[in-house]
């Protein structure tokens, strides 16, 4: 993942019963296709250089059966471990929190749900016959990176779609090339952790 443009867009695929989606830029160029193994005990992801699935960039995996305090470690294509992602365990059940660790093993940032309440009202709405379809258009969260002075490096935010099958990922300032390759590894394992819960 070398000279993104701005912002990212992560499109889940419906015509599929696996967990996956397609992250391209703002020109519309892919830059990964992210496929979340099925019927595995324990969270198992690869992440593509393109739709065709021909050739694997990273992995992501569990370090233990799906818990909520459960870390992600991201691997690269030679398997080395470039850093992990860390659910915030019981926390994470009322606001989405997450922390990204480096490859040193040292938190380098926090991801943040910006505003519990949107998923509250997005379970609460979504249960309504009827209404509930819509709630895709009603209510999109969003989540920050933030670093440890907790100044915002980037931004996830749901976009309005039916199935909530659009996010959009923008840069807020800037990030070393290293980082940003850990921090949109991270967001997409958490994206696919986050959209399966509703």
């Amino acid at each position: 993942m070398k000279d993104i443009k701005y912002p990212i867009d992560f499109k889940f695929n419906i015509g599929t019963l696996a967990n996956d989606f397609t992250a391209k830029d703002s020109l519309g160029i892919t830059i990964a296709f992210v496929k979340q193994k099925m019927f595995k005990l324990k969270e198992d992801v690869l992440v593509y250089n393109d739709e065709s699935k021909q050739h694997i960039q990273y992995s992501i995996q569990a370090d233990r059966w799906i818990d909520f305090s459960a870390a992600y470690s991201i691997k690269d294509k030679n398997n080395k471990e470039i850093g992990k992602v860390a659910r915030k365990g019981w926390k994470s059940i009322w606001k989405a929190e997450y922390e990204l660790i480096d490859q040193h093993q040292k938190l380098q940032y926090h991801i943040r749900e910006d505003n519990p309440w949107v998923k509250v009202l997005d379970s609460l709405i979504g249960e309504i016959p009827i209404l509930g379809f819509f709630t895709g258009y009603l209510f999109n969260p969003s989540y920050s990176v933030l670093n440890l002075n907790n100044k915002p490096i980037v931004k996830l935010k749901k976009e309005a779609s039916f199935f909530g099958r659009k996010f959009e990922l923008s840069k807020l300032n800037d990030i070393d090339s290293d980082d940003e390759e850990r921090i949109i590894l991270g967001l997409m394992m958490m994206v696919l952790l986050e959209r399966r819960k509703g």
